[in-house]
């Protein structure tokens, strides 16, 4: 590594925006950070993440003295190409409904219990291959054009390190140089995250065509390049098949940069979180942002048949089990706004009443709900009278069940094998004193709330300091507070009021409609906060300590 180039850079394309860190390899000191907006939508011109990165780096004081790279992003969104290393429409991103159907099809068509043993994952409306059924049946023109599948990071890696339209890119549009890693490619739904392959009879099944993985330019990283393909891919697969990106070992470079910057495989966002945090085994992650997910890493295999966890593949080589629930820090926004306060006020709110809220307890299913699969249902609130309908109550029943939501969801991994040493708790609701204290009452483990960070775009950074070096580097972690739990009834009391909605909306389901999850929010970065108010300082009593990072 060169004196004048001595840090590495993490990239987190998130649905909101793009954070750029730059980062000391050893220590994973932050050196300097930069964001940028993305547009809002459904679906985006591929294009503005690619302006947005260019003025994030920017905002970070640029790459001059940068050595490697890797870029993480949103998962599950479609990049279409055509021969030409053009994108053929607008992005389809993971919160995306109109392949809701496409998914129901697929799961009919394959099984959902095969699909799980093939994939890990049951299809959504979020996962790529529902949104390829979709283009295929909606849109016949474009889907006819296309040449290669990518998603959101792979794309901009390939456009980092110099590729796209030979009238914007210095190597041109060669398509055999498309990356992606196992973590992002897990999200697809036409991926094998045990044997780390494709599943190329799922890629027909759901686009009707012929698929093969990326032959790989092992010069062209360091030189221009022509813009021809090559005739065959791996295994004498004919040219005509649509080419997916190559699949990277975890530390694998992409190749380098036009200016010579090493740029490492990439990362699903929550993989690239999980490296930032350094989780290892016994940890389990609770992220608390605009909506909430569950997850940690291990080696053992994951099929869950009900679709509840999804057996995503981690950014380390191991895999990533997660959870999703749809209803979490906008609980906190819906309660703030309901009693007409701030988020500090309604944290002092909570604080001022007792676990169990006086009986009062509220089921967050606001936006219908994944864990459990109840997409229609709605928030209740239950135990009402009138020595307990206080404010105080209010805030905190609110409060207690967006935890017991996740606490769900903690289940779900759980039952998949993995062990819980200790939590970590992250996510802009993790800064409210209210959700630390209530925590002690809910979760049986103790909890650790690292300060706020850009983990995703930290994992990416950490990645990129593998990729330079060979060894994944021990980095720091600075915890704010540690949390012990303490015993209580909150939990049981939770699970009576929500199996009695489970149970209504249950009986209620009478139309094919019903039986497939809505995308989650799984799928956006866990360093997109929500609007809770950012200046709740640390709950009292906290303790702050360093944590290792160990790969």
């Amino acid at each position: 590594m060169s004196a004048n180039r001595r840090f590495v850079a993490g990239v987190d394309s998130s649905t909101q925006s793009c954070k750029v860190v730059i980062a000391d390899p050893d220590s994973g000191d932050i050196i300097r950070t930069g964001s940028a907006p993305h547009p809002p939508g459904t679906e985006v011109d591929a294009e503005a993440w690619w302006t947005a990165l260019q003025e994030a780096i920017t905002a970070a004081g640029g790459l001059d003295d940068v050595a490697g790279l890797s870029i993480s992003g949103q998962q599950h969104g479609l990049v279409a190409l055509d021969a030409e290393g053009r994108v053929i429409r607008d992005a389809l991103l993971w919160n995306d409904l109109r392949s809701k159907a496409a998914a129901r099809d697929l799961i009919a068509e394959v099984g959902a219990a095969d699909y799980v043993a093939l994939t890990g994952v049951l299809p959504v409306a979020s996962f790529t291959a529902a949104k390829l059924r979709w283009l295929r049946d909606a849109e016949p023109d474009n889907a006819d054009r296309v040449a290669a599948v990518a998603l959101p990071h792979d794309w901009l890696s390939w456009r980092f390190l110099g590729y796209g339209p030979a009238d914007s890119s210095v190597r041109g549009p060669v398509l055999e140089a498309l990356v992606t890693d196992a973590s992002d490619a897990s999200g697809t739904a036409y991926f094998d995250p045990s044997a780390s392959r494709y599943d190329l009879d799922l890629f027909r099944i759901a686009f009707g065509a012929s698929a093969r993985e990326a032959a790989g330019l092992p010069c062209a990283a360091d030189t221009d390049v022509e813009a021809d393909s090559p005739n065959v891919g791996g295994n004498g697969q004919a040219a005509s098949a649509i080419v997916l990106p190559r699949v990277l070992a975890p530390d694998e470079a992409a190749g380098h940069s036009p200016d010579g910057i090493v740029v490492g495989p990439g990362a699903g966002d929550n993989a690239a979180a999980a490296l930032g945090l350094g989780v290892t085994s016994g940890d389990l992650v609770i992220s608390i942002g605009t909506s909430g997910t569950v997850f940690g890493t291990t080696d053992l295999p994951i099929a869950d048949s009900s679709g509840t966890v999804a057996g995503f593949a981690a950014a380390d080589g191991g895999r990533l089990p997660l959870v999703a629930t749809l209803n979490a820090a906008r609980v906190l926004d819906s309660a703030a706004k309901l009693l007409r306060v701030s988020h500090d006020e309604l944290a002092a709110l909570a604080l001022a009443s007792r676990p169990g809220a006086d009986g009062l307890t509220l089921v967050p299913y606001f936006e219908g709900e994944r864990t459990p699969n109840l997409p229609d249902a709605t928030a209740r609130l239950e135990g009402m009278t009138l020595a307990n309908s206080s404010a105080q109550n209010v805030a905190r029943a609110f409060v207690e069940g967006m935890l017991c939501g996740l606490a769900d969801g903690l289940d779900a991994v759980q039952a998949q094998g993995l062990e819980a040493g200790r939590l970590l708790l992250i996510g802009g609701a993790a800064r409210n004193p209210a959700v630390r204290e209530v925590a002690r009452d809910i979760f049986t483990v103790p909890i650790d709330v690292p300060e706020q960070a850009e983990y995703v775009a930290i994992g990416a950074a950490r990645q990129a300091a593998w990729t330079l070096s060979g060894t994944l580097p021990d980095w720091t972690v600075e915890l704010v507070a540690t949390l012990h739990p303490r015993p209580s009834r909150v939990r049981q009391q939770y699970r009576s009021c929500a199996a009695r909605t489970a149970a209504q909306q249950t009986a209620s389901l009478v139309s094919p409609e019903h039986t497939t999850s809505e995308p989650t929010s799984s799928e956006p970065s866990l360093s997109e906060c929500s609007s809770s108010d950012q200046s709740l300082t640390d709950h009292r009593g906290s303790s702050g300590a360093r944590a290792s990072v160990k790969g």
